[in-house]
């Protein structure tokens, strides 16, 4: 399920993303020529910029789903209750609008999303209330909750944004390069070989930016988590969690970015730091 809402919200960024030029082309008079560097620097800027704001946008919506968020409307318990309380509490202090609290099936895991501060939302997982106590769930909570007011979602689509841009632009341009013959005419699938080429490569090179980016920011949330709730909390929700095999705790990749803890087989393209270091840090401050 998730990897058909992945494959949907694709389709749905590229052709909103035609549309959008076509809108430009049609009723502006704005005419992107990729012949030209302003028009492919431009060019790549929509398709840069463009396909990261409309995954933001969609974000809220493709958690719900991919990951099966049951939103807390009314409570139905006391552990519901309490996680409406304690969110309202911790954004209050953080100074903007309850987000919307869910709950999901699955290990220990929390995750926040959202175009906004103040259109967000905060999950967890069900294996997290069942292994930590109120005080470690709330640390964990105030992580998230911190993440939203640093407003991580939308510098992260920003930084993609320019790193999208970069990838297409200069693939283009060497693409360019090797595919023209001496007559200086350019041979259309060439082009295009090369480019698709070179974006493959360049994307690794600017997802381990992105990744470096991402583990800059859970430190910092980490930190805002103590500032929030103090350190006991989320300490100890850390130390926890560093004993569960790394494989049970991961999200699923389009949702590694958000969540308290996510792991990949390498630390260059690692989206969080080894909780080891996280707990040193909150050690230092």
């Amino acid at each position: 399920m998730a990897l058909i809402m992945l494959i949907v919200m694709n389709l749905a960024v590229m052709a909103s993303l035609y549309i959008a030029l076509f809108i430009l082309s049609a009723f502006f008079g704005i005419h992107l020529d990729p012949q030209s560097m302003t028009g492919l620097f431009l060019m790549a800027a929509v398709f840069g910029f463009g396909g990261s704001f409309v995954s933001l946008l969609l974000s809220k919506w493709m958690a719900k789903r991919s990951m099966g968020v049951e939103i807390i409307e009314t409570p139905r318990n006391e552990m519901e209750e309490w996680l409406l309380t304690t969110i309202a509490k911790l954004s209050a202090k953080a100074g903007f609008k309850m987000p919307e609290v869910g709950i999901f099936e699955g290990a220990p895991n929390a995750f926040a999303t959202g175009w906004n501060k103040n259109d967000a939302l905060v999950a967890v997982s069900t294996g997290l209330l069942e292994m930590m106590d109120p005080k470690e769930i709330e640390g964990v909570l105030a992580h998230e909750i911190s993440h939203i007011k640093h407003g991580d979602m939308i510098t992260m689509t920003l930084m993609q944004g320019v790193l999208n841009t970069f990838v297409i632009f200069i693939s283009r341009i060497i693409a360019d390069i090797f595919a023209r013959d001496r007559e200086g005419n350019t041979n259309t699938f060439m082009y295009m070989g090369i480019s698709f080429a070179l974006e493959m490569v360049f994307s690794l090179f600017a997802t381990a930016i992105l990744m470096w980016f991402s583990r800059y920011r859970e430190f910092k949330a980490d930190e805002g988590a103590v500032r929030l709730d103090g350190k006991e909390g989320i300490y100890y929700a850390l130390a926890k969690l560093g004993q569960i095999p790394k494989e049970q705790l991961a999200l699923p990749n389009e949702m590694k970015a958000f969540g308290i803890v996510g792991f990949v087989l390498s630390s260059l393209f690692a989206s969080h730091p080894p909780i080891e270091e996280r707990l040193r840090h909150i050690e230092q401050l």
